[in-house]
């Protein structure tokens, strides 16, 4: 792993060194977790964006739901 410096407001290091005090695990854990889990929705939202970009701009186009299902085998 590779080290890295982080300044966090004085609220969110005191409710953190709580968390860590309260459960045993090290703040390095949560700060960690905590970073992995909004990693993926931030991802997620810059595709999605970006797919909504190119929409617009002529460059995709948009499939029907029903056709999306069938394609990949989950009609209902």
């Amino acid at each position: 792993m590779k080290p890295v410096a982080l300044r966090l407001p004085d609220e969110v290091s005191q409710r953190l060194t709580r968390l860590a005090d309260l459960t045993g695990r090290s703040k390095t854990f949560y700060m960690i977790e905590a970073i992995k889990e909004h990693l993926d929705d931030l991802e997620d939202l810059y595709l999605a964006e970006q797919r909504l970009i190119d929409e617009r701009a002529g460059k995709t186009e948009a499939a029907p739901l029903e056709e999306v299902m069938k394609r990949y085998g989950m009609e209902g």
